[in-house]
């Protein structure tokens, strides 16, 4: 699997890559997901310690743990939990961040973290104090590298004008194409998209027609032609959707989450056919190109 280099760093991560949020919620059922990723040439997965209020973490960890030195772990903070109570609050604050990625590092069974994750972020955020915090952890080898996970751009916008972050995880694709208009602006600053919402609910998979419903500006009647249309012209949406994302040189890899492991091979299946599609050059032609209206 071919990899992309992310931000101005030296990791590489694999164009195609596991968003573990969905994982089912023991080793036993993730593991063969997991090992399935890993035998395909997956290196790259994402989690955060909000998943399961830090079990995904742990899962995630467990499993990882013989391959540690093989693959980059990315995982997310800032939403702050109190383990068995509902809800969560946002908390940015350095002290905050300090114990969160102690906690999370432990559940990860690993003494660092790739890419350590700013998860959301909001405008009233002191952002030069929570990156002086992010710096400290990479003094202190805690993590090698940070980053944010936002689409908002008066959030992500001064997040990577202000610091050395590597890469903004941004929902993106063919049918949402809302973060298309910062892509300069991010790689300006040496930062990597890493996609989430690349196949659209599923919108975006052989599977569709079961799946239609009304998706951003797309009504469903609309999407019934369109995807139509897209499918009987290069067979696969799938692999399509794929594509259209790696397409863009500021896209470092696109994050698909699987809940089973016949998901996932679907997910590389569609992957290694993309060489298999026609050329995209008509294919802008008949998508919409909604932008961001609001956080700017």
């Amino acid at each position: 699997m071919k990899k992309r280099t992310l931000g101005t760093s030296n990791i590489e991560i694999s164009e195609l890559s596991l968003g573990c949020m969905s994982l089912p919620t023991n080793v036993d059922e993730a593991k063969p997901i997991i090992e399935a990723a890993l035998d395909a040439g997956i290196n790259y997965f994402d989690t955060a310690d909000l998943y399961n209020q830090g079990e995904n973490e742990q899962i995630v960890g467990e499993i990882l743990k013989p391959y540690r030195h093989q693959l980059v772990l990315a995982t997310k903070v800032g939403n702050r939990f109190e383990k068995g109570q509902e809800g969560w609050s946002w908390d940015a604050s350095p002290s905050y961040i300090k114990k969160a990625v102690k906690d999370s590092l432990q559940r990860l069974q690993t003494d660092y973290i790739d890419l350590y994750q700013l998860h959301g972020g909001t405008i009233e955020d002191n952002f030069e104090e929570v990156i002086d915090t992010f710096e400290q952890l990479k003094q202190e080898g805690l993590i090698r590298a940070y980053g944010i996970s936002s689409i908002r751009p008066n959030v992500f916008v001064p997040f990577a004008d202000k610091g050395q972050g590597l890469s903004n995880m941004m929902q993106y694709n063919l049918l949402d194409r809302r973060a298309e208009e910062w892509f300069s602006t991010l790689s300006t600053n040496g930062v990597s998209v890493v996609t989430r919402g690349s196949i659209a609910k599923g919108l975006l998979t052989q599977q569709w027609r079961t799946r239609l419903q009304n998706y951003m500006s797309y009504s469903q009647e609309e999407l019934q032609t369109l995807l139509a249309n897209l499918e009987e012209q290069y067979g696969s949406l799938h692999s399509l959707a794929l594509a259209f994302n790696l397409q863009h040189k500021t896209i470092a890899s696109t994050v698909i989450g699987a809940s089973t492991q016949q998901q996932l091979l679907e997910n590389i299946e569609a992957y290694y056919a993309i060489k298999d599609l026609s050329s995209l050059d008509k294919l802008e032609e008949q998508l919409k190109k909604d932008i961001y209206t609001e956080h700017r």
